[in-house]
Protein backbone atom coordinates (compact mmCIF):
# COMPACT_ATOMS: atom_id res chain seq x y z
CA UNK A 1 0.00 0.00 0.00
CA UNK A 2 1.19 3.66 -0.81
CA UNK A 3 1.16 5.99 2.24
CA UNK A 4 -1.33 8.76 1.53
CA UNK A 5 -0.09 12.35 3.25
CA UNK A 6 -2.98 15.01 3.52
CA UNK A 7 -0.96 18.42 3.43
CA UNK A 8 -2.59 21.65 4.13
CA UNK A 9 -1.79 25.06 2.58
CA UNK A 10 -0.87 28.53 4.79
CA UNK A 11 -1.16 32.32 4.13
CA UNK A 12 -0.51 33.23 0.69
CA UNK A 13 -2.98 30.41 -0.77
CA UNK A 14 -6.17 32.55 0.03
CA UNK A 15 -8.38 34.10 -3.02
CA UNK A 16 -11.94 35.29 -3.53
CA UNK A 17 -14.08 32.23 -3.96
CA UNK A 18 -12.32 29.82 -2.41
CA UNK A 19 -13.97 26.69 -1.13
CA UNK A 20 -17.08 27.62 -3.15
CA UNK A 21 -17.26 24.34 -4.90
CA UNK A 22 -17.01 22.40 -1.72
CA UNK A 23 -19.94 23.86 -0.49
CA UNK A 24 -21.74 23.10 -3.48
CA UNK A 25 -20.88 19.58 -3.10
CA UNK A 26 -21.71 19.54 1.10
CA UNK A 27 -23.98 22.53 1.51
CA UNK A 28 -24.16 21.52 5.08
CA UNK A 29 -21.30 22.35 5.99
CA UNK A 30 -22.10 25.70 5.75
CA UNK A 31 -23.55 25.42 9.08
CA UNK A 32 -21.09 23.36 10.45
CA UNK A 33 -17.98 25.70 9.13
CA UNK A 34 -18.94 28.96 8.23
CA UNK A 35 -21.68 29.91 10.35
CA UNK A 36 -20.11 29.07 13.19
CA UNK A 37 -17.00 30.43 12.60
CA UNK A 38 -18.92 33.65 11.99
CA UNK A 39 -20.39 33.89 15.15
CA UNK A 40 -17.38 32.95 17.37
CA UNK A 41 -15.25 35.95 15.35
CA UNK A 42 -18.17 38.19 15.11
CA UNK A 43 -16.22 39.00 11.20
CA UNK A 44 -18.34 37.77 8.24
CA UNK A 45 -16.11 35.11 7.47
CA UNK A 46 -17.99 32.93 5.12
CA UNK A 47 -19.12 36.14 3.03
CA UNK A 48 -15.32 37.84 2.91
CA UNK A 49 -13.75 33.89 1.65
CA UNK A 50 -16.80 33.18 -0.96
CA UNK A 51 -17.11 36.85 -2.40
CA UNK A 52 -14.42 39.23 -1.23
CA UNK A 53 -13.72 42.21 -2.04
CA UNK A 54 -9.88 41.13 -2.28
CA UNK A 55 -8.60 43.50 -0.41
CA UNK A 56 -10.28 42.32 2.71
CA UNK A 57 -8.46 39.00 2.30
CA UNK A 58 -4.59 40.27 2.39
CA UNK A 59 -5.48 40.51 6.19
CA UNK A 60 -4.09 38.30 7.84
CA UNK A 61 -6.70 38.79 10.70
CA UNK A 62 -9.02 37.65 7.85
CA UNK A 63 -6.89 36.05 5.42
CA UNK A 64 -5.51 33.11 8.44
CA UNK A 65 -8.97 31.76 9.28
CA UNK A 66 -10.47 31.80 5.55
CA UNK A 67 -7.47 30.22 4.40
CA UNK A 68 -8.20 27.19 8.13
CA UNK A 69 -11.67 27.29 7.36
CA UNK A 70 -11.54 26.21 3.58
CA UNK A 71 -8.51 23.46 4.42
CA UNK A 72 -11.22 22.46 7.38
CA UNK A 73 -14.18 22.12 5.08
CA UNK A 74 -12.00 20.56 2.42
CA UNK A 75 -11.04 17.71 4.89
CA UNK A 76 -14.53 17.11 5.61
CA UNK A 77 -15.69 16.54 1.98
CA UNK A 78 -12.96 14.35 1.30
CA UNK A 79 -13.18 12.17 5.06
CA UNK A 80 -17.05 12.43 3.73
CA UNK A 81 -15.59 10.43 0.38
CA UNK A 82 -14.27 7.81 2.36
CA UNK A 83 -10.79 9.14 1.95
CA UNK A 84 -8.58 8.98 4.87
CA UNK A 85 -4.77 10.32 5.15
CA UNK A 86 -2.14 8.12 7.28
CA UNK A 87 -0.10 10.80 7.85
CA UNK A 88 -0.51 14.91 7.88
CA UNK A 89 1.12 17.91 7.80
CA UNK A 90 0.81 21.52 6.72
CA UNK A 91 3.09 24.61 5.56
CA UNK A 92 3.24 27.24 8.37
CA UNK A 93 -0.76 28.17 9.13
CA UNK A 94 -1.36 25.11 7.32
CA UNK A 95 0.35 23.10 10.26
CA UNK A 96 -3.03 24.63 12.53
CA UNK A 97 -5.02 22.31 10.15
CA UNK A 98 -2.79 19.60 9.81
CA UNK A 99 -3.01 19.71 13.57
CA UNK A 100 -6.74 19.35 13.97
CA UNK A 101 -6.73 16.84 11.28
CA UNK A 102 -4.61 14.67 14.03
CA UNK A 103 -7.00 15.41 16.95
CA UNK A 104 -4.43 17.98 18.73
CA UNK A 105 -6.97 21.33 18.51
CA UNK A 106 -10.51 21.09 18.21
CA UNK A 107 -11.82 23.15 14.67
CA UNK A 108 -12.94 26.12 16.75
CA UNK A 109 -9.62 26.65 18.93
CA UNK A 110 -7.66 26.21 15.74
CA UNK A 111 -9.52 28.65 14.52
CA UNK A 112 -9.34 30.82 17.64
CA UNK A 113 -5.58 30.78 17.51
CA UNK A 114 -5.36 31.35 13.94
CA UNK A 115 -7.39 34.67 14.45
CA UNK A 116 -5.23 36.11 17.15
CA UNK A 117 -1.98 35.44 14.99
CA UNK A 118 -3.67 37.26 12.06
CA UNK A 119 -4.48 39.85 14.49
CA UNK A 120 -1.02 40.27 16.17
CA UNK A 121 0.98 39.88 12.84
CA UNK A 122 -1.00 42.97 11.51
CA UNK A 123 -0.09 45.46 14.45
CA UNK A 124 3.68 44.35 13.78
CA UNK A 125 2.58 45.49 10.12
CA UNK A 126 1.28 48.26 11.19
CA UNK A 127 4.67 49.72 13.29
CA UNK A 128 7.16 48.27 10.84
CA UNK A 129 5.39 47.34 7.31
CA UNK A 130 6.73 44.08 6.28
CA UNK A 131 7.05 41.62 2.67
CA UNK A 132 7.34 38.24 2.04
CA UNK A 133 8.80 37.03 -1.43
CA UNK A 134 9.66 33.99 -3.46
CA UNK A 135 13.70 34.06 -4.37
CA UNK A 136 13.74 31.54 -7.55
CA UNK A 137 16.86 30.11 -8.95
CA UNK A 138 19.41 30.63 -6.18
CA UNK A 139 19.68 28.12 -3.24
CA UNK A 140 19.53 28.74 0.48
CA UNK A 141 22.44 29.41 1.38
CA UNK A 142 22.96 32.12 -1.67
CA UNK A 143 20.08 33.83 -0.25
CA UNK A 144 20.69 33.56 3.29
CA UNK A 145 24.10 35.51 2.11
CA UNK A 146 22.49 38.30 0.07
CA UNK A 147 19.71 38.83 3.30
CA UNK A 148 22.64 39.64 5.44
CA UNK A 149 25.15 41.74 3.04
CA UNK A 150 21.47 43.58 2.69
CA UNK A 151 20.51 43.25 6.34
CA UNK A 152 24.24 44.89 7.45
CA UNK A 153 23.78 48.09 5.56
CA UNK A 154 20.40 48.69 7.81
CA UNK A 155 17.09 46.82 8.42
CA UNK A 156 15.84 43.31 8.77
CA UNK A 157 15.10 40.79 5.99
CA UNK A 158 15.77 37.02 6.51
CA UNK A 159 15.33 33.85 4.76
CA UNK A 160 12.07 32.44 6.21
CA UNK A 161 11.33 29.31 4.47
CA UNK A 162 12.76 26.66 2.35
CA UNK A 163 9.60 25.81 0.29
CA UNK A 164 11.95 23.45 -2.13
CA UNK A 165 15.09 23.30 -4.51
CA UNK A 166 15.89 26.49 -5.64
CA UNK A 167 12.92 28.44 -4.19
CA UNK A 168 13.57 30.00 -0.72
CA UNK A 169 10.94 32.55 1.05
CA UNK A 170 12.68 35.70 2.42
CA UNK A 171 10.39 38.55 5.09
CA UNK A 172 10.97 41.66 6.96
CA UNK A 173 10.83 44.94 6.42
CA UNK A 174 9.34 46.12 3.36
CA UNK A 175 12.36 48.70 2.33
CA UNK A 176 14.52 45.57 3.27
CA UNK A 177 13.20 42.95 1.20
CA UNK A 178 13.19 45.17 -2.07
CA UNK A 179 16.44 45.77 -1.54
CA UNK A 180 17.20 42.09 -0.99
CA UNK A 181 14.65 41.25 -4.19
CA UNK A 182 17.22 43.39 -5.71
CA UNK A 183 20.29 42.22 -4.71
CA UNK A 184 18.83 38.58 -5.53
CA UNK A 185 18.33 39.42 -9.15
CA UNK A 186 22.09 40.95 -9.42
CA UNK A 187 23.27 37.85 -7.70
CA UNK A 188 21.87 35.08 -10.04
CA UNK A 189 18.31 34.56 -8.96
CA UNK A 190 15.46 33.70 -12.01
CA UNK A 191 12.76 35.69 -10.35
CA UNK A 192 11.95 36.92 -6.98
CA UNK A 193 7.64 36.62 -6.47
CA UNK A 194 6.12 38.67 -3.93
CA UNK A 195 3.97 37.02 -1.58
CA UNK A 196 0.60 37.32 -0.95
CA UNK A 197 1.17 36.75 3.15
CA UNK A 198 0.31 39.96 4.14
CA UNK A 199 3.28 40.41 6.79
CA UNK A 200 6.66 39.43 7.91
CA UNK A 201 6.27 35.68 8.84
CA UNK A 202 9.12 33.57 10.19
CA UNK A 203 11.10 36.48 11.02
CA UNK A 204 12.61 37.93 14.16
CA UNK A 205 10.21 41.04 13.62
CA UNK A 206 7.57 39.55 15.39
CA UNK A 207 9.21 38.66 18.28
CA UNK A 208 7.65 40.89 20.36
CA UNK A 209 4.26 39.19 20.07
CA UNK A 210 5.67 35.43 20.75
CA UNK A 211 4.65 36.48 24.47
CA UNK A 212 1.15 37.44 24.26
CA UNK A 213 0.23 34.60 21.71
CA UNK A 214 1.86 31.90 24.09
CA UNK A 215 -0.24 33.07 26.93
CA UNK A 216 -3.13 31.89 24.27
CA UNK A 217 -1.54 28.64 23.13
CA UNK A 218 -1.01 27.32 27.03
CA UNK A 219 -4.85 28.69 27.78
CA UNK A 220 -5.71 26.22 24.97
CA UNK A 221 -6.25 22.50 25.41
CA UNK A 222 -4.01 20.21 23.34
CA UNK A 223 -3.92 16.79 23.15
CA UNK A 224 -1.56 13.97 21.88
CA UNK A 225 -2.04 13.52 18.27
CA UNK A 226 -4.21 9.87 17.11
CA UNK A 227 -2.34 10.51 13.36
CA UNK A 228 1.16 10.57 12.68
CA UNK A 229 2.13 14.50 11.91
CA UNK A 230 4.84 16.56 10.49
CA UNK A 231 5.89 19.99 11.10
CA UNK A 232 6.92 22.06 8.82
CA UNK A 233 8.33 24.22 11.58
CA UNK A 234 11.15 21.38 12.87
CA UNK A 235 10.90 19.15 9.63
CA UNK A 236 10.17 16.14 12.48
CA UNK A 237 7.45 14.17 13.56
CA UNK A 238 5.22 15.87 16.48
CA UNK A 239 4.40 13.00 19.14
CA UNK A 240 3.03 14.85 21.91
CA UNK A 241 0.97 17.91 22.31
CA UNK A 242 3.51 19.50 24.32
CA UNK A 243 5.64 19.33 21.34
CA UNK A 244 2.85 21.05 19.23
CA UNK A 245 2.61 24.26 22.14
CA UNK A 246 6.34 24.58 21.36
CA UNK A 247 5.82 24.09 16.90
CA UNK A 248 3.28 26.33 17.15
CA UNK A 249 5.46 28.71 19.23
CA UNK A 250 8.66 28.79 17.18
CA UNK A 251 6.90 29.07 14.35
CA UNK A 252 6.13 32.87 14.64
CA UNK A 253 9.90 33.44 14.31
CA UNK A 254 12.08 30.35 12.74
CA UNK A 255 11.85 29.46 9.31
CA UNK A 256 9.67 27.20 7.32
CA UNK A 257 12.00 23.74 6.76
CA UNK A 258 8.94 22.36 4.38
CA UNK A 259 11.87 20.57 1.94
CA UNK A 260 12.40 18.69 5.52
CA UNK A 261 8.97 18.02 6.04
CA UNK A 262 8.35 16.46 2.66
CA UNK A 263 10.90 14.27 3.05
CA UNK A 264 10.25 13.03 6.73
CA UNK A 265 6.49 12.91 4.82
CA UNK A 266 8.19 10.15 2.42
CA UNK A 267 10.26 8.34 4.73
CA UNK A 268 7.33 7.45 6.63
CA UNK A 269 6.35 5.41 3.25
CA UNK A 270 4.43 8.22 2.16
CA UNK A 271 4.06 7.90 -1.64
CA UNK A 272 0.72 9.82 -2.53
CA UNK A 273 0.30 13.81 -1.60
CA UNK A 274 -3.20 15.13 -1.49
CA UNK A 275 -3.23 18.79 -1.26
CA UNK A 276 -6.20 19.93 1.20
CA UNK A 277 -7.55 23.12 0.78
CA UNK A 278 -7.38 26.38 -1.27
CA UNK A 279 -4.61 26.60 -4.09
CA UNK A 280 -2.21 24.18 -5.63
CA UNK A 281 1.17 25.59 -5.04
CA UNK A 282 2.25 22.97 -2.45
CA UNK A 283 1.50 20.10 -5.18
CA UNK A 284 4.86 21.97 -7.08
CA UNK A 285 6.21 22.12 -4.66
CA UNK A 286 6.34 18.68 -3.31
CA UNK A 287 6.97 17.23 -7.01
CA UNK A 288 10.44 19.01 -6.87
CA UNK A 289 11.44 18.07 -4.02
CA UNK A 290 10.02 14.37 -4.27
CA UNK A 291 9.93 13.83 -8.13
CA UNK A 292 8.40 10.16 -8.05
CA UNK A 293 5.55 11.15 -5.88
CA UNK A 294 1.69 11.39 -6.99
CA UNK A 295 -0.17 14.60 -6.28
CA UNK A 296 -3.65 15.76 -5.99
CA UNK A 297 -5.71 18.92 -4.83
CA UNK A 298 -8.53 19.54 -3.95
CA UNK A 299 -8.77 23.58 -5.11
CA UNK A 300 -11.44 23.19 -7.91
CA UNK A 301 -14.51 20.50 -8.31
CA UNK A 302 -12.65 19.39 -11.24
CA UNK A 303 -9.85 18.49 -9.07
CA UNK A 304 -11.83 17.09 -6.36
CA UNK A 305 -13.37 14.77 -8.83
CA UNK A 306 -10.46 13.43 -10.45
CA UNK A 307 -8.64 13.14 -6.53
CA UNK A 308 -11.71 10.78 -5.63
CA UNK A 309 -11.43 9.28 -9.02
CA UNK A 310 -8.02 8.32 -8.29
CA UNK A 311 -8.76 6.69 -4.69
CA UNK A 312 -11.42 5.08 -5.98
CA UNK A 313 -9.40 3.25 -8.70
CA UNK A 314 -6.77 2.32 -6.67
CA UNK A 315 -9.19 1.02 -3.23
CA UNK A 316 -10.85 -1.18 -6.17
CA UNK A 317 -7.57 -1.80 -7.59
CA UNK A 318 -6.32 -3.42 -3.78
Amino acid sequence: MIGTAFVFPGQGSQYVGMGSHLLAQRPDLADTYYRTADDLLGIPLSRLARHGPARDLEDPAVSQPAVLLTSLVALDVLRGLGIEPDIVGGHSLGEYTALVAAGVLEWTDALALVRLRGELVATVDDRVPGATAAVLGLDRTQVARVCAEVAATGGTVEASGDNGPGQTVISGEAAAVARATAAALAAGASRVVPLKAGGSFHSRLLRGIEAEFTEALIATPFQDPVLPLVSSTTGARITTAAEAVVALRSQLTSPVRWTEAVRTLGAAGTGRFVEVGPGRALGGLIRRIAPGARVHATDTARQLALTNDAFTTSTAAA
